[in-house]
């Protein structure tokens, strides 16, 4: 069966599973151009020295989508999922477009962004934790003045996700790839486990889309 042939299948059982409204929000947006758990832990200086200059580079940068089937099938599938947690379907998927685009961009499984949001503010985008993260992943403010970028909103969602993901990304890379301990320095409990637990189950239990690079 061709690529084109299965996604078309995929598609037609999806549309009788999906509210109308999400499919057509979709339909039209295809057609546009193109509490929590904080990241608790200030880093180090030599680490927040290099995580900022690394955040300094990749913050200025920005569809991630290739594919117009593609970007159905994912879209229509992450969006069914993400319905309990956001009701208005042109949200779900502005919202999933923009996670797609900066996970992308930070070559992160935006599946696992999903799960890190999940667990971090439930998808709160005003979420503050007791020292002060925040927004979607959680994002300590004073990174914002450390790159540069004072006047950066962090309950903005564009700008959050791309804090977030960025800053995940220098853990995945400074960890080797390994994504148990690179959660673990996310959150600032690196050596213990209970983060990373809570962000893979989340995954495994809505998010699953195919295995994550760096479970081991």
């Amino acid at each position: 069966m061709t690529r084109l042939a299965t996604k078309s299948r995929f598609l037609r059982r999806h549309h009788n599973t999906v509210l109308a409204p999400a499919a057509a929000v979709l339909a039209a947006w295809l057609l546009l151009p193109t509490p929590a758990l904080a990241t608790n832990a200030s880093p180090g200086a030599s680490e927040r020295a290099a995580l900022g200059q690394y955040l300094k580079t990749a913050i200025d940068q920005a569809d991630s989508f290739q594919d117009r089937f593609d970007a159905e099938v994912w879209l229509l599938d992450m969006s069914g999922r993400l319905k309990p947690f956001i009701a208005d379907p042109q949200q779900r998927l502005d919202f999933l477009r923009s996670v797609h685009r900066e996970a992308s961009a930070a070559g992160l499984a935006p599946e696992l962004v999903l799960s890190v949001i999940q667990v971090e503010s439930r998808f709160d985008r005003f979420a503050i934790s007791r020292v002060g993260a925040q927004g979607l992943m959680q994002v300590m403010p004073f990174w914002r003045k450390e790159i540069g970028r004072p006047d950066d909103n962090l309950t903005e969602i564009d700008t959050n996700l791309r804090y977030g993901c960025q800053i995940l990304k220098y853990y995945l890379e400074r960890e080797k790839g390994r994504l148990r301990p690179a959660l673990a320095r996310y959150n600032g409990s690196l050596g213990k486990n209970w983060y990373p637990k809570l962000v893979l189950n989340a995954w495994r239990k809505n998010w699953y889309n195919g295995e994550l690079a760096g479970l081991r």
